[in-house]
């Protein structure tokens, strides 16, 4: 008993210890992205939080603002879906068989990903529960 309860603690420690460094990585996600032609460089954190615009060259001040303006979000979407990726791959080896990684820290991960409308049952199960408590 005194071993199992031993073994039960060491697990839970290894758990904490597994949460902790999930933990660390994804505060340390950061994702940089550069214009096709240069002329911004974007950085986010986690959650594609954004942390750095750099103009790296002064081909910036020849844009329209329009172009500007979409070099700007299109570098931002790219280095935010590397961030992303980064989280989906941290997460993925922590996950239940069957949940999308990538869905999830999109936010377009249902209840259905972790919990089926229809608890999975084994056939056995499942009969016996049909049948009622006193068949």
């Amino acid at each position: 008993m005194d071993d199992r309860i031993e073994q039960l603690f060491e697990e839970y420690q290894r758990k904490r210890d597994t949460l902790a460094e999930t933990q660390r990585q994804m505060s340390a996600i950061s994702a940089t992205a550069s214009s096709p032609r240069r002329e911004v460089t974007i950085t986010v954190g986690q959650n594609g939080v954004l942390t750095d615009v750099q103009f790296t060259n002064s081909a910036y001040r020849r844009m329209s603002p329009t172009d500007l303006s979409a070099a700007i979000l299109s570098t931002y979407t790219d280095a935010k879906e590397d961030a992303m990726r980064q989280a989906a791959d941290i997460l993925a080896p922590l996950l239940p068989d069957g949940v999308d990684a990538s869905a999830l820290v999109r936010g377009k991960a249902g209840p259905d990903a972790f919990l089926p409308a229809e608890p999975r049952l084994a056939t056995s199960v499942r009969e016996i529960l049909m049948r009622g408590p006193h068949s």
